[in-house]
């Protein structure tokens, strides 16, 4: 059945009425509801708020490096020490390696970009954050739906936004209803937030119905893989940030490591590769396992054991590729309007920020007896804030390495370095990304296979066990959520132009071809329970033929540990 059918046969589905609906419990959206709780107490109204989270609890499907700057925390709430708040490991070190495939050259500090300079921030687990930020929007009043996937935008007729809809839970396979079905609900509101994090899939759909990325540049991701080590107590160095660039990188493709040091003899390390890379043989999960195995990293890991792994895409287009961020009835904040600082690999403040801003305009919107009409005040606050200012100074931080890591190199540290040592903090210049990340993928015939090696179990691992510590779940007999625009296209195009490109770039072995006797030929499998929601092949499919929606409430990764 399709869901109209389903609506027809067994709707009308119930309704909720709120005056904020909120999609997504990451820190953007638990930051917008707590600043609206706190405007509501200190006037004296009352203000209903609603917050939707497809995992299974906050924090689930959160994965962060993560160094977190406490600026805007602070403005948040004060008193975040007192109340508790998990930032325990200040930064204590920060060094930035240059690797070739066997050495490293370390960059003295007095030359080390500022953007690389972590003095005053905190090594975190972005989870424990979100759940804590969670306990204190709950202690203010806001409810917070876990498990529900806001599946729909809803409309009023003059077509502004009126809230979401969460999608049916107990479909089988094939669509139709099982035993187990319930229908989706309906969520009303005044005003509707949308917080999902980069590439959000409601997201996408309002960039295309309200064009708010015309006029800009289109914007721009990476892939960021993760995990979690436990290692010897002696070889521990909490509060040490590492950064890496080259190796096992090339000069033309954007990528970097990390390799921070928290608390409690734990190690988070993982890479950020671009999604703008060109050869369809490069694995970014295989090019993470080989970055490991470098002296300068395998010295920290040493007898070490591997907790958890996780992946996840990653907005870093800058200022240029920004899109217009509130509409009739609602706005876009945090990833899900690409807030992130490339050059800092910070999201987290910036995303606690645009969730502070809007909050503000929404709470003058209420109090004025406003509702479905376009948040102006929240573009105009931005526009006049520190955060729009710190991205305004990082913005041309990608588009400088789409012409290659030397050029990249050199324009980081004339912007981040020697600028501001001439007083001069934001560059005369601005870059644009010229082109979406899937256009730049090239036939599979103008490279060379990439021949990765086996992993050892020890300090490498396959895809497989990788997605098993990534404790990720999903019902087995429900619609796959991850659907082909046209089922010809996998075998007809990327197979044969691309080499089936999908089997390398999914994290998590989602995508792979297998023999089909039928047709002679191979066929694509989509592995859908392993997706761990990073988005990487709705943004990197070369065709744009893959579409990533939500599955079932609750479905997918959880990142306890990460």
């Amino acid at each position: 059945m399709t869901p109209h059918e389903i609506l027809a046969h067994y709707g009308p589905r119930e309704s909720m009425d709120y005056d904020v609906v909120i999609v997504g419990a990451g820190p953007a959206g638990l930051a917008a509801a707590i600043r609206l709780k706190q405007r509501a107490a200190q006037s004296g109204r009352e203000i209903s708020v609603v917050v939707l989270e497809k995992g299974s609890e906050p924090g689930a499907h959160i994965l962060s490096g993560a160094v977190m700057d406490p600026r805007a925390l602070t403005e948040l709430l004060p008193d975040w020490q007192a109340l508790g708040a998990p930032l325990l490991q200040p930064v204590t070190n920060d060094e930035v390696l240059l690797l070739s495939k066997t050495g490293s050259l370390k960059i003295p500090q007095a030359l080390v970009p500022n953007n690389f300079h972590n003095a005053g921030n905190y090594v975190i687990s972005l989870g424990s954050v979100v759940r804590w930020l969670a306990a204190q929007a709950d202690r203010l009043g806001v409810e917070i739906f876990p498990g529900f996937a806001a599946a729909e935008v809803l409309y009023t007729p003059d077509g502004a936004v009126k809230g979401v809809a969460t999608g049916h839970m107990g479909l089988a396979k094939d669509g139709t209803p099982t035993e187990a079905f319930t229908l989706g609900m309906e969520l009303h509101a005044k005003y509707t937030v949308f917080a999902e994090g980069a590439r959000g899939h409601l997201g996408r759909e309002l960039l295309e119905r309200f064009q708010l990325q015309q006029g800009k540049a289109p914007q721009s991701f990476s892939i960021g893989l993760k995990e979690l080590w436990e290692i010897p107590a002696e070889q521990a160095r909490p509060g040490t940030v590492i950064h890496t660039a080259g190796w096992p990188m090339d000069a033309h493709t954007f990528g970097g490591g990390f390799l921070y040091h928290l608390a409690g003899n734990q190690v988070s390390l993982g890479l950020v590769v671009g999604l703008d890379y060109k050869n369809p043989w490069l694995s970014p999960f295989e090019e993470m396992q080989r970055w490991k195995t470098h002296p300068a990293i395998r010295a920290h890991l040493a007898g070490g054991k591997r907790l958890s792994y996780g992946a996840r895409a990653i907005n870093n287009g800058g200022l240029a590729s920004l899109p217009k961020t509130q509409f009739p009835g609602g706005a876009l904040i945090g990833c899900d309007a690409g807030l992130l600082n490339a050059s800092r690999i910070k999201g987290s403040h910036a995303a606690l920020k645009s969730g502070m801003l809007v909050a503000d305009a929404l709470f003058d919107a209420l109090a004025s007896g406003r509702q479905h009409d376009e948040l102006n005040a929240y573009a105009q606050a931005f526009e006049q804030s520190w955060l729009h200012d710190e991205l305004k100074a990082a913005s041309n931080f990608k588009p400088w390495f789409k012409k290659g890591r030397a050029i990249g190199m050199l324009m980081t540290g004339v912007e981040h370095w020697l600028l501001p040592k001439l007083g001069i903090h934001t560059p005369p210049w601005v870059l644009k990304n010229p082109a979406a990340d899937h256009t730049y993928l090239q036939p599979a015939a103008a490279y060379a296979p990439i021949r990765y090696p086996k992993a050892d179990g020890t300090l490498t691992f396959d895809r497989l066990s990788s997605v098993f510590i990534s404790d990720t779940h999903h019902a087995d007999n429900q619609p796959a959520h991850l659907r082909l625009i046209n089922p010809s296209v996998p075998v007809a195009v990327n197979l044969q132009q691309y080499a089936g490109p999908e089997a390398r770039y999914c994290p998590a072995g989602v995508y792979e071809y297998v023999a089909d006797p039928a047709q002679g030929g191979e066929r694509l499998q989509i592995n859908a329970q392993n997706c761990l929601h990073c988005k990487t092949c709705d943004i990197k499919d070369p065709t744009q033929n893959i579409l990533w929606t939500p599955p079932e409430g609750g479905g997918g990764p959880n990142y306890a540990a990460l």
